[in-house]
């Protein structure tokens, strides 16, 4: 077995083994409060920890996209134990050519063989999961046809030694180009440029039968694939990935993008005709696609090493013929660049990585949101001790995508905002718009969606690229609202005396990355934060009733893009991860002197520990984030520097809130699809993760 691989595994079943029965560790703040001393919110230490459940269905344009793209969260639910399948939409045929990049590699006698160069990268991608989730590439798979909704015929395999573990190959035409226009393809299926689109089988594929679909077909067979493996997490390529300023053209391959948008179309489809009850809620994950080569590097070394190994292992690297197969056992286009083009070395979430989805309304009320089946779920737990939660209870509405903000006013009233997706009758129907419910009274119930429409002129201009919004709550009750669009500026809508909204604003920047971030200080100034490639810019408001100002540089360094900010003393601490590390850092950022409104910012400390990804949850001085096994950890800031991992695997990021009475809660949505909290103990011995309703309370 590799070093690497050993590592992993260790990195893996370590934290299972020392968290014990009872449990995992959960780093206090070092500073016990008045509710932790009496105990009065002890969140049930006695229910079961929350351990990794639920099930994952991952859709992708091509054989590779799921490891360059969805590596390292499919290794970890693959050793993790948690049923996996992934459904590859074309046979990603290319040239025909199985030949690794570079002149000197290139075999000039070798033909171009469409079939049996599908059937090459087929037999790598089963290599690359037999070892992922057995240890062994030439573990044995059993290959058969199955019918799907769509007409047509589609290969499974089944990993014999795991069958929870399946892949499902439609094999359909792939664009064969990544960004020009070609008719023949997904995109032109989607935008009725063609009736139907017809396969490309691999060479050995038990599959014997051709077959077409038209765009309703396509959408009809992965939604009775999603009824078929009844997913909680569904994984998924970024639909809406903008283009490059200079060019015009896509920042993602345009499979991978149209084929987001048959899923997008397939998990709707699905959750409006197979009732709750006869399925379970799901949630939904986009990963970020070629974007990520012109970003810092998201995975420490060792992580990024361990994923490299797996497309190593699916590039057919060691050229041994291990498989058998005439085709070729792997994909040697990629042998000569096994990690992309810095695709390897990063995992970025397209969506969902915002950390303001928990909070707190009238004192001691707390709400979390995430979208669930599409719609937009609220979860509640009541003030004064020993309150439950309730929910999840499923905001009127449809098209809700992952992630989800929050603002609150002044009088305990939470409005939580999201982006909506409009698939329309039409290809040219299809948008993002800004959506917002508010509560129509502190603690009450929440009103319909209110849309704000986009700052863009239409799909075709920016491919709707706008970020999840971010909202501020002006110091007389009005919300403003942020988003970055596709030209990656910064713009705002804000609320009028009257209750309408004005127009878009255009707050300038240039370069910005991920969703930008909003929190108001103890002087009621509001702070926003958004990062570039290469530092982190900021606007502030020189008091509570002026106007943001900047952008201001504020001298970070580089981040790996999530950025999280909570309020703290006189200004606003932030947290972000170190590029080839995954080590969260910290600075605190004051409002400047001088009325320039520019934010004074700290010198960079970190919180030590092991490295991760993605973003960082805030509670207070407790910390929340997913390490590099994948698993929600916490760690006190400024106090032991160890991480304390979970044996929990989580969607989108974790968020965090301390009370108006000191304590703390922090929460995560599981694979389960399900809401997980952990609350601050006078003993950290006792607490543990564990399920925000139990199952005898749903």
């Amino acid at each position: 077995m590799p070093v690497s691989r050993r590592r992993f595994l260790l990195a893996a079943v370590l934290p299972m083994l020392t968290a014990g029965a009872t449990g995992v560790l959960a780093v206090a703040s070092g500073q016990q409060t008045a509710a932790e001393a009496t105990q009065t919110r002890n969140p049930a230490a006695e229910l079961p920890v929350s351990t990794t459940a639920g099930s994952v269905v991952q859709i992708v344009a091509h054989p590779d996209d799921d490891l360059f793209f969805m590596n390292p969260d499919l290794s970890r639910s693959l050793t993790a134990g948690t049923p996996v399948t992934t459904v590859y939409l074309t046979s990603g045929e290319s040239d025909g050519r199985n030949q690794a990049h570079g002149a000197a590699a290139k075999d000039p006698d070798q033909p171009a063989d469409r079939a049996h160069y599908a059937e090459a990268r087929q037999n790598g991608i089963r290599s690359a999961y037999a070892q992922m989730a057995t240890g062994d590439r030439a573990a044995p798979w059993q290959r058969t046809v199955i019918a799907t909704a769509g007409g047509g015929r589609a290969e499974l395999d089944v990993l014999v030694a795991r069958p929870q573990v399946n892949l499902v190959w439609l094999q359909l035409r792939e664009a064969r180009n990544s960004f020009s226009d070609n008719p023949d393809s997904l995109r032109g299926l989607w935008n009725g440029r063609i009736p139907a689109l017809e396969p490309q089988l691999a060479n050995g594929t038990p599959v014997r039968q051709p077959y077409t679909y038209t765009k309703d077909q396509v959408i009809r067979a992965m939604a009775g694939l999603l009824g078929q493996y009844r997913p909680t997490t569904i994984r998924i390529q970024d639909p809406t990935p903008g283009r490059y300023a200079e060019t015009g053209r896509y920042t993602d391959h345009q499979d991978h993008m149209y084929g987001a948008r048959f899923a997008q179309a397939a998990t709707a489809r699905y959750a409006a005709d197979v009732p709750v009850g006869e399925r379970p809620r799901f949630t939904v994950q986009n990963y970020l696609g070629y974007h990520n080569s012109t970003l810092p590097h998201a995975l420490d070394p060792q992580t990024a090493e361990t994923k490299t190994g797996y497309l190593k292992t699916y590039a057919w690297h060691d050229r041994e013929n291990y498989c058998g197969s005439p085709s070729g056992c792997g994909d040697r286009k990629v042998a000569g660049s096994p990690t992309g083009r810095n695709w390897a070395q990063s995992l970025r979430y397209a969506r969902g990585d915002s950390a303001s989805w928990l909070v707190e309304g009238v004192p001691g009320r707390l709400y979390a949101f995430s979208p669930l089946d599409g719609r937009m779920a609220v979860w509640s737990r009541g003030p004064g001790p020993g309150a439950d939660w309730t929910g999840p209870a499923l905001l009127p509405g449809t098209g809700i995508d992952p992630g989800a903000t929050t603002a609150r006013f002044p009088d305990g009233r939470v409005a939580v905002l999201a982006t909506r997706t409009v698939l329309g009758e039409r290809p040219q129907d299809y948008r993002r718009e800004i959506v917002y419910a508010v509560q129509s009274a502190p603690g009450g119930p929440f009103g319909t969606w209110q849309s704000l429409g986009t700052p863009e002129a239409d799909d075709e201009d920016g491919t709707s690229a706008i970020s999840t919004p971010s909202a501020a709550v002006t110091a007389d009750g009005r919300l403003a609202v942020y988003v970055r669009d596709a030209h990656r500026t910064l713009r705002a809508r804000e609320q009028q005396p009257g209750g309408g909204f004005g127009e878009w604003l255009r707050l300038g920047g240039e370069d910005l990355q991920s969703d930008p971030v909003t929190v108001t200080d103890a002087a009621g100034r509001r702070h926003l934060y958004a990062t570039t490639t290469k530092s982190v810019l900021a606007w502030t408001s020189a008091d509570a009733a002026g106007a943001l100002r900047g952008p201001f540089p504020t001298g970070l360094p580089a981040t790996t893009v999530p950025l999280t900010a909570a309020p703290e003393g006189a200004g606003v601490r932030l947290y972000f991860r170190r590029p080839d590390s995954g080590v969260v850092r910290t600075a605190l950022a004051t409002a400047g002197g001088g009325g320039t409104g520019k934010p004074a910012v700290s010198s960079v400390s970190e919180a030590g520990g092991r490295a991760g990804y993605g973003a960082v949850g805030v509670a207070g001085r407790l910390l929340s984030g997913r390490a590099d096994s994948g698993t929600v950890s916490t760690t006190g800031l400024g106090g032991p520097p160890a991480w304390t991992e979970s044996r929990m695997l989580f969607a989108g990021a974790p968020a965090g809130v301390q009370e108006a009475d000191g304590a703390t809660t922090t929460a995560v949505l599981g694979l389960d699809a399900e809401l997980h909290v952990v609350g601050s103990l006078p003993h950290p011995a006792r607490t543990v993760w564990h399920r925000a309703v139990p199952d005898s309370a749903r």
